[in-house]
């Protein structure tokens, strides 16, 4: 899905896209899509990043772990303020595609149905752009590109990064995220937390289980899993502030194997996700004590296993400020709408726990259409004019990009 045609932009701001390079990158694009990879296992799109890199004259290092790269534009001599890191993800999700398009995942079972392969191009599109800028000593400020590997892996690749040391000498870091809910040509942006704080939770319930026809000599493993399913959510609900919304939603039920007994095992597994940070840090204390006093008074014993995912993405008011007047530079403030924040969850918070930064919602939805094909679903696709709006976003801020001192 493409467009033939984009939108007028500020012409006195360089650092648009040539119709060339605009070409070349929804086919690198659609390659990505073709080939998708898990997290951490990454190596042909890395391999292809760092050649189109490498041919733009630029170093590009690999990640410690093998995949994902950091590539620095520009000389950080003399800059106040460090660099400003312009920052993908590249991995893609255990999920068939079920679209009908020449560009379809090869992969079974494995898809771009979170819009990372945009998130990708995007990314690779404002290096070259402002590789060629920094050559002709238009580019001001250094900036570092990150293709970072596992988002979807919990705790998220991002923590990894951060421990290689990708942010050593950044001082500002921005992100896009793929939104079907927006247009394509526009962005969602918003001050203060845009996702939300995402755990996993697995729950183990054991009985001594039996013959349906005597549960009373029984745990009734059954209905001891249902009430957890039920009442565990229900009673977070009551001992938090319900503005914090911290939500349980599961996602696995299982148990049992013949009509007639009562299994002596159940498993749970679902998402914990919370809107606010400082509840977000309570969330294991209360979960672990609901599921202990549910389980108990329907005499199971609990197994709890609860993962730490990530906290909320907190958009940095200045760098908020930043992705605006890039917008309005290129195509106008009325270009940027206001948006919610999502239930979501995204590692690029990780980032944003040492050095200041925002993320925005990239447009992907056909003008048009009423509503957009959500994320994480098979038939998930973009209106590919995106890639040229998030590369002309992208350079624009680093262009415009303000020292910081503090």
């Amino acid at each position: 899905m493409s467009r033939a045609a984009d939108e007028p932009h500020t012409p006195a701001l360089p650092g648009t896209l040539p119709a060339s390079l605009r070409a070349e990158l929804i086919a690198f694009r659609r390659d990505l899509h073709m080939h998708p990879e898990l997290g951490n296992q990454e190596y042909r799109t890395t391999a292809a990043l760092k050649e189109r890199l490498e041919r733009a004259g630029l170093a590009p290092r690999v990640l410690t772990g093998g995949t994902g790269l950091v590539c620095d534009i520009g000389s950080d001599h003399d800059a106040p303020g460090g660099r400003l890191a312009l920052r993908a993800d590249i991995d893609a999700l255990p999920i068939p595609d079920t679209k009908t398009v020449d560009y379809a995942s090869t992969i079974p079972g494995r898809a771009h149905a979170c819009g990372h392969d945009v998130h990708t191009t995007v990314v690779l599109g404002a290096a070259l752009v402002l590789a060629e800028l920094a050559r002709e000593g238009r580019l001001t400020r250094p900036v570092r590109l990150l293709f970072q590997p596992a988002e979807e892996v919990l705790p998220g690749g991002a923590a990894e990064a951060v421990a290689a040391g990708v942010l050593d000498g950044v001082g500002q870091i921005l992100a896009v995220h793929c939104d079907p809910r927006v247009d394509a040509g526009r962005i969602g942006l918003r001050t203060g937390p845009i996702t939300s704080a995402c755990d996993r939770l697995e729950v183990t319930l054991e009985g001594p289980g039996g013959h349906t026809a005597r549960p009373h000599l029984t745990t009734d493993m059954v209905t001891a899993a249902a009430r957890v399913a039920v009442d565990v959510p229900a009673l977070i609900a009551r001992r938090v502030d319900a503005r914090v919304g911290l939500a349980i939603t599961w996602g696995r039920l299982e148990t049992g194997h013949a009509c007639n007994v009562i299994p002596q095992r159940a498993a749970l597994a679902g998402t914990v996700r919370c809107l606010d940070l400082s509840a977000w840090r309570q969330a294991p204390d209360l979960v672990h004590a609901a599921i202990d006093e549910v389980a108990t008074l329907h005499g199971a014993k609990s197994q709890i296993d609860y993962v730490r995912g990530v906290p909320p993405v907190v958009n940095e008011e200045d760098s908020a400020r930043l992705l605006h007047d890039a917008m309005a530079a290129r195509r106008g403030a009325a270009a940027v709408e206001d948006t919610e924040q999502s239930l979501g969850g995204e590692d690029f918070s990780w980032y944003l726990e040492h050095v200041p930064g925002a993320m925005a919602r990239l447009g992907v939805r056909p003008p048009g259409e009423l509503s957009g094909l959500d994320l994480h679903r098979g038939d998930f696709d973009v209106d590919e004019h995106a890639i040229t709006v998030g590369v002309e976003l992208f350079t624009a801020a680093a262009l415009l990009h303000p020292a910081r001192t503090e």
